[in-house]
């Protein structure tokens, strides 16, 4: 759970009979800010333009050359308006880098006490000319919580870390290759997307077909270097004590096999068939082996449900921290906001209060207990959560999506598999707004409160149909 260090480029507003010397000082303090923050900073440097702010065309011109130069750093861009600054050199400038990353406007409060000709900001004015401006242009972006917010403030650190989500979320969704490890099961239509869409969306599907990951493992031997090394990771990940040796070694063999074709095809995220072929023809379940991978931010769904992980992933990117998939699976008593999230189970060891492999008890019932070793069975650690689904409206040809967030209760469940007593505010409404859009049963799952960075990279940037449930008001 490694975090990238993120890298900002900044636009410096500035409009001339406004006090310049506010850019010089909005400049050093944006710096000082986002390196208190862990993040790099592209921007000019006062030789290369007045303070270092952007005003005229030249310095727009300049800019954008600078950000262009940095294009695969440049994680997102950051305009800061020290005065009321020249709205026409902003739009210019991000208009001729054409980066095509989340864009952040932030406005600094003037004083009250210092509203003279020398020290007055007009940035609560200013950033309304450059908001017009961007929208006249065409180009995306994001705004603070607060209109203006002081650099240095509470509100504008949590609005940094919320953008930080959107930007990783959006570039991640960048050329991303996913990989649909089998068919979709034959009773699971729920899982059905169009390929067609998700590519129009920038979204590859990279297929691979179980005979071919069941002809690699039946020609690789027990003493493989890649299955030895997969086997070790097992024993050291969770608890397998009690299942026998021979599953465990075709768990490796699977886990060999598979990190071996992600790696050959680029695929950064995966969803696997597993009812009930990989249990009749290899004997095992995929459980753990993409327990692990989700556990290391390589998300991997379970049934083949590709916009499944697609949600998963989201969450992961905003976060930094693992998904997991779940089902909406069963009312909690009578408490019309709590409800039993569950699955039989893969979810990352990130997630449980204590976790052991073990046989899949509902599989079991129709291929043998022997066939079904490798699930990850425990109860879910009690914990904020935010959670996501995301799905392609095949006859609108569009995606679409909610997002919200809850928590993971301590509330006592007896039961198999992975699962969680999970609360949400006004759940019988997000409930209907499922059944009502024919969403799947399926829902993405992270501990942390992320819902505000997904939804904002998925319907501003992403450009897709959202709705946030307990949103803020106006929002869908």
């Amino acid at each position: 759970m490694t975090n990238k260090k993120m890298t900002m480029g900044v636009i410096v507003g500035n409009r001339g009979f406004f006090p310049d010397h506010l850019a010089k000082s909005g400049r050093e303090e944006i710096l000082r800010v986002l390196a208190a923050a862990g993040m790099e900073v592209v921007a000019l440097t006062p030789e290369e333009s007045k303070y270092g702010a952007v005003e005229t065309r030249e310095e727009s011109r300049r800019c954008a050359e600078l950000f262009k130069r940095n294009r695969e750093r440049i994680d997102g861009i950051i305009v800061t308006l020290p005065n009321f600054g020249e709205e026409r050199a902003i739009a210019d400038t991000l208009r001729l880098a054409d980066l095509r990353v989340p864009v952040l406007i932030q406005a600094t409060p003037d004083d009250p006490k210092k509203m003279t000709i020398a020290f007055r900001r007009d940035s609560f004015c200013g950033k309304m000319s450059a908001c017009n401006n961007l929208r006249q242009y065409g180009i995306p972006y994001s705004i603070t919580t607060l209109h203006t917010e002081a650099l240095d403030s509470a509100e504008f650190a949590k609005d940094l870390e919320w953008f930080a989500g959107v930007c990783r979320v959006v570039n991640g969704f960048r050329n991303l290759r996913v990989g649909a490890i089998g068919a979709r099961p034959t009773a699971f239509n729920t899982v059905r997307y169009s390929e067609k869409i998700l590519e129009a969306n920038g979204v590859s599907i990279e297929t691979l077909d179980l005979s071919e990951v069941l002809g690699r493992i039946e020609r690789m031997k027990d003493s493989d270097e890649h299955a030895q090394a997969k086997l070790a990771k097992i024993k050291s990940y969770v608890d397998s004590a009690n299942v026998p040796v021979p599953a465990l070694m075709k768990m490796a063999k699977l886990g060999a096999v598979v990190d071996q074709w992600m790696a050959a095809t680029e695929v950064e995220v995966s969803a696997v068939q597993c009812w009930t072929s990989i249990e009749e023809n290899l004997g095992v379940v995929p459980c753990t082996i993409m327990s692990m991978m989700s556990n290391e931010l390589l998300s991997s769904a379970c049934e083949v449900d590709i916009c499944g992980v697609l949600g998963m992933h989201a969450l992961q990117l905003a976060s930094q921290t693992p998904s997991a998939l779940l089902d909406w699976n069963n009312n909690y008593g009578a408490d019309p906001n709590k409800a039993v999230c569950f699955h039989c189970s893969n979810l990352p060891k990130h997630f449980f209060r204590s976790v052991k492999m073990d046989f899949q008890e509902i599989i079991a019932g129709t291929v043998g207990k022997d066939n079904t070793f490798g699930t990850c069975v425990g109860l879910i650690k009690p914990e904020k959560m935010s959670f996501a689904r995301f799905s392609t409206d095949d006859t609108a040809g569009k995606m679409r999506g909610y997002v919200g967030q809850g928590r993971f209760t301590d509330d006592p469940l007896n039961t198999f598999g992975g699962a969680g007593v999970v609360e949400i505010p006004h759940m019988q409404r997000l409930l209907h707004y499922i059944c009502e859009n024919g969403f799947e049963h399926h829902v993405a799952a992270n501990l942390s409160t992320v819902a505000a960075s997904v939804h904002e990279a998925a319907s501003r940037y992403l450009g897709w149909d959202m709705h946030w449930h307990d949103g803020p008001a106006g929002v869908a």
